[in-house]
C-alpha cells in the first residue's frame, strides 16, 4: 500500500555506503529527505548526489538528514561513490542506502512496475521528527529533481508547522505568507503585528512572522 501524507512511515534496517542503520534510530529528533535512485552508475543520479552532497550545510542548518537508495549493493555504491567525488566536485558526505532485496523499496513503494518492474523511480520523501510523512514527489528517471525546491519545501514546511500561516505560490524564504482561513481577520491583526492585508475576506496575506 502507498504511504499518505500524515501517515508514520515503516522503519527498517539496511546495510548502506556508512554501515547498517536503523531507520528511527539514525533519524533521530531530525527531518529526514530520502531519495530513490534507479541504480547505481547512471548519469542522472550522479549528478543528484554531488548536488546533495554539496547543498549538505544547507539541509544541516534545516535540522534535516539526507539519505539517498539505490537497489544495487554496497560494494557497488563504494565504487560509484568514487566516480561521483571526482565527477562532481563533492565529498559523500551521507549514506546511500544498499538495497538489493527491495525491501525498503517495497515498504516504501518506490517500485513502479508500468515504468520498470525491478528499478526504483526517483522518489523523494520529506519525513518530519515524529516520523511522519509531509511530502512525497515521484519525477520519472529520466529527470533530474530540483533540490532548491527540496529546500524550499522544507522552509515552508518548518514555517507553517510553527506559525498559522501558509505558503503561497512561487514562496521563497523570507516571502509574504497567507493567513489560514480559519483565524478570522480580526484576530489576525492582533496575532501578526507585522500588518495583514486582506486581498479577498479569504485571502489575507501578512509577511513572515519570523523574519
Amino acid at each position: 500500500m502507498a504511504l499518505r501524507l500524515g501517515d508514520v512511515v515503516p522503519d527498517f534496517t539496511q546495510a548502506s555506503s556508512q554501515g547498517t542503520i536503523n531507520f528511527y534510530e539514525w533519524a533521530g529528533d531530525s527531518w529526514v529527505v530520502l531519495f530513490s535512485h534507479p541504480k547505481d552508475y547512471t548519469p542522472v543520479c550522479t549528478t543528484e548526489l554531488g548536488r546533495v552532497a554539496n547543498l549538505k550545510p544547507e539541509f544541516d542548518k534545516r535540522n534535516v538528514k539526507v539519505i539517498a537508495l539505490s537497489v544495487d549493493d554496497v560494494d557497488s555504491h563504494l565504487g560509484w561513490i568514487k566516480d561521483i567525488e571526482e565527477t562532481q566536485n563533492a565529498q559523500l558526505n551521507y549514506p546511500i542506502l544498499a538495497d538489493p532485496d527491495r525491501k525498503v523499496s517495497n515498504l516504501y513503494d518506490m517500485i513502479h512496475p508500468n515504468a520498470n518492474d525491478t528499478l526504483t523511480v526517483r522518489s523523494v520523501f520529506i519525513i518530519d521528527p515524529q516520523k511522519r510523512l509531509r511530502l512525497t514527489l515521484t519525477y520519472p528517471a529520466s529527470t533530474g529533481r530540483n533540490f532548491d525546491e527540496i529546500l524550499r519545501v522544507i522552509d515552508s514546511l518548518q514555517l507553517t508547522d510553527n506559525y498559522s500561516v501558509a505558503t503561497p505560490a512561487d514562496w521563497k524564504d523570507g516571502g509574504d505568507c497567507v493567513v489560514v482561513p480559519s483565524i478570522p481577520t480580526d484576530e489576525a491583526r492582533q496575532r501578526f503585528p507585522k500588518g495583514v492585508t486582506e486581498v479577498k475576506p479569504y485571502l489575507r496575506m501578512t509577511p513572515q512572522p519570523n523574519k
